[in-house]
């Protein structure tokens, strides 16, 4: 090992920061195929998040009253197939809503530990990935897993006793996508130059947004001719999603190279990688410390816009009483509008750079979120509106994001930075439920939890225009 220069050995300096410009100047672009065939995997991957994760299968399944005891979903019944509303004060703290506030805690409580285990091993599994030249080995195994786990979904009953088993099997899946996104960011720079970075990068997360949108009109037909309050429609609803993983990543599996192991990055055992990792994090802190600081506030409002999507269904329909088909109608709208912000957004990250960009849409998504609460006596008009408009900020922030880390990162680097950029997304993935949470306990009322996630975003905000980035890096 004495050949090998460890990351953990060299400085990571200004200039070492602008490498992947340098490195990559005059050099040509990627063949497009190449291009698309990465992008598509953002596609590949969406409907586990946009529908299992977000708008169907956890928000109408498995934290619904599908779930709660038989006699206390009973109690919920006021009229033929009416239940109570949990926005309701006569209704809070009746036994039913206590019940399904409970599902939507435990499901907290598996995320979290899944946020635990991505602080554990994305990081160190990016360092892996770099050593010796696997990022696409890592990017094949976390299809395969997510695949695997939606089919298991289908097993799940709706009962309480398998709601552990759903819960744990969708946060595993998450663990699973988080490491796998780990290498397939830092594949970024290899698809990429300095010029087309951010159009690339938007184009990925561009093509993920209508992925959920076409997701979502696949499912619909499913969950209306089974039946919505039937079992077998959401089981049906997994199964689509594994089958889609598997169809639309083989583009990326078949045409992306392998990308090459990098000399700077340590070849070392797997649980020696975690000096290596401890040893690189305290290096970037005293050497570069914009690229450490911008991590941090990304951390902040990452997990803002990540409560946008999580509570935004259960807003939607527990706050402004949206009935099923109008939160699948939302789903696909939000999903429309963020896909094709993120396109538009993608050049204009190019011409401004990141750092205006991602400022730009913070500032409008906190402006949006405290509309939506002071206009809510409106209606749902207020939310149909201001809902929209967050949606089209969230996607241009999480590819700027992105494409901003890439500049500030290295080629040789970009497996383990990435792997620190999961891992500081995840160690603040509590702060949007804290928020949401504390301001539903002070205030009693659901709309209220929109406040919180403001005030998240408006916290990132600030610590993002507090970093200073260095000029050379277009940010």
């Amino acid at each position: 090992m004495s050949d090998d220069h460890s990351a953990a050995q060299t400085p990571i300096s200004t200039a070492a920061l602008t490498a992947f410009g340098r490195e990559h100047d005059g050099a040509p672009e990627a063949p497009r195929k190449q291009v698309v065939s990465w992008a598509m995997w953002d596609w590949a991957m969406q409907p586990f998040n946009t529908v299992i994760l977000t708008f169907v299968w956890i928000a109408l399944y498995l934290t619904s009253r599908m779930f709660l005891d038989p006699e206390v979903r009973d109690s919920g019944l006021i009229g033929p197939d009416k239940y109570m509303s949990c926005t309701d004060s006569a209704y809070i703290g009746s036994e039913y809503c206590r019940g399904l506030t409970d599902l939507s805690e435990w499901w907290g409580w598996a995320n979290f530990a899944a946020g635990i285990l991505i602080l554990l091993l994305a990081p160190v599994l990016g360092q892996q990935a770099d050593a010796r030249g696997s990022k696409k080995k890592w990017v094949i195994g976390a299809t395969i897993g997510i695949a695997l786990i939606q089919f298991a979904l289908f097993f799940v009953e709706a009962d309480p006793k398998f709601f552990w088993f759903g819960a744990f099997a969708v946060a595993i899946a998450a663990v699973v996508s988080e490491i796998g996104n780990v290498s397939y960011y830092a594949m970024l720079s290899e698809v990429s130059t300095p010029k087309n970075v951010g159009r690339i990068s938007g184009l990925g997360w561009g093509l993920g947004y209508i992925g959920g949108v076409v997701a979502l009109i696949v499912c619909i037909p499913v969950l209306f001719l089974v039946g919505q309050d039937n079992p077998l429609s959401f089981k049906l609803v997994a199964v689509i999603c594994a089958v889609w993983t598997i169809v639309f990543s083989i583009p990326m599996l078949r045409n992306v190279p392998e990308s090459p192991a990098y000399a700077s990055s340590q070849r070392v055992g797997f649980f020696r990688s975690y000096v290596v990792l401890w040893h690189n994090i305290v290096t970037l802190f005293r050497t570069n410390r914009p690229t450490f600081w911008f991590m941090l506030s990304a951390a902040v409002y990452r997990d803002g816009l990540a409560g946008v999507f999580a509570f935004g269904a259960i807003l939607a329909a527990q706050g402004f009483g949206f009935s099923f088909l109008e939160v699948i109608i939302f789903g696909l709208a939000a999903n429309l509008v963020a896909g094709v912000s993120t396109l538009l957004a993608g050049r204009i990250d190019d011409a401004i750079g990141p750092r205006r960009l991602i400022a730009i849409a913070l500032a409008s998504l906190v402006v949006m979120a405290f509309v939506v609460f002071a206009l809510k006596d409106l209606g749902t008009i207020v939310f149909w509106v201001c809902g929209l408009l967050l949606c089209a900020f969230v996607g241009p922030t999480q590819a700027s994001s992105r494409s901003l880390l890439t500049r500030l990162t290295p080629p040789s680097q970009q497996g383990e930075i990435f792997g620190l950029y999961a891992t500081t997304g995840r160690v603040a993935s509590f702060l949007s439920p804290l928020a949401w949470s504390l301001f539903l306990a002070w205030f009693g009322g659901i709309v209220y939890g929109v406040l919180g996630i403001g005030l998240i975003l408006l916290i990132g905000l600030v610590l993002l225009l507090l970093v200073r980035f260095p000029k050379d890096v277009g940010a």
